[in-house]
């Protein structure tokens, strides 16, 4: 595995390898990985593909200046699971190196509905932030795929509709892998570790909230179950922001269900100081 910090050694490497025609898949992350970017990795490299994975903690999505001094820094784990997965290139720039001219030089993108609702709503200025970067990124390893967990729904349909309004939906395939979960169903996350112990007991409580949510799919009442997850969460401590159902392509939010359609209900909720968010894909019912 290769270690760049630098954009042009990096750029020199991958043009290295693609001259001689083998294709990338990328793996943007924050760091402090998790068996679920892990598997993002062997995927792409069961896909046969060369795997390039980033570690970067990108300011301009942090809404919350705290929020970004408190995320995880653990970098030799990191290097020590890349390695185990079969990672081939890793990059690790500085803020300096992604932004040399600050934060918002020349740079404009619109999300529109989906800046606007459930994650964009509750974090002002975060999307625009994952686009900036994200963006950048993608000009820098040129991947032909890219992957990202399905746990960050809402982010996965930003990138998409980037890729989209770049003109590269037709050069970089976006491939969404399932959510990796922990025994009791609580979604691997890199702000798991902040739980404590009481804390991750509970954790559970949102993935059980998912399941009921999906289980009165056929016949229910939406408003019920949402008001009966509201109610659970604030029981047992969280203080939930939402419990929301969609259409899985769009994520146009729903008022009730519709059976014959995919779905995806989605819930954000803090206990104490961390915010943890999830969602289950409810799929059509025949």
């Amino acid at each position: 595995m290769v270690i760049f910090k630098l954009k042009q050694d990096l750029q020199r490497y991958l043009q290295n390898q693609s001259s001689s025609g083998r294709m990338t898949g990328f793996v943007p992350t924050m760091g402090a990985l998790h068996r679920g970017h892990q598997s993002l990795i062997e995927k792409a490299k069961s896909d046969g593909l060369l795997v390039v994975c980033s570690i970067f903690v990108n300011p301009t999505q942090f809404n919350d200046p705290s929020d970004y001094e408190a995320y995880p820094v653990s970098s030799e784990k990191d290097i020590a699971l890349l390695i185990e997965s079969g990672c081939d290139v890793v990059f690790m720039p500085t803020v300096e190196e992604m932004y040399p001219n600050g934060f918002h030089n020349g740079f404009s993108l619109e999300f529109g509905y989906l800046d606007s609702i459930l994650e964009g709503a509750k974090r002002p200025g975060h999307f625009k932030g994952v686009g900036q970067i994200v963006s950048r990124l993608l000009e820098l390893v040129k991947p032909q795929f890219l992957y990202l967990g399905q746990k960050d729904y809402q982010q996965c349909m930003v990138i998409r509709e980037l890729l989209k309004q770049s003109g590269k939906q037709d050069k970089i395939q976006l491939v969404i892998c399932p959510t990796v979960r922990e025994a009791d169903g609580l979604a691997k996350s890199s702000r798991n570790i902040r739980l404590t112990e009481p804390q991750r007991a509970l954790a559970g409580t949102i993935y059980q909230c998912l399941v009921s949510i999906q289980t009165k799919q056929r016949g229910g009442d939406f408003k019920i179950v949402q008001k009966e997850c509201m109610e659970l969460l604030e029981k047992k401590g969280f203080e939930p922001e939402y419990v929301a159902l969609a259409d899985a392509s769009n994520l146009n939010l729903l008022e009730n269900f519709q059976p014959e359609n995919q779905m995806v209900a989605l819930i954000a909720a803090k206990i104490g100081d961390v915010r943890l968010i999830d969602n289950l894909i409810l799929q059509p019912l025949n």
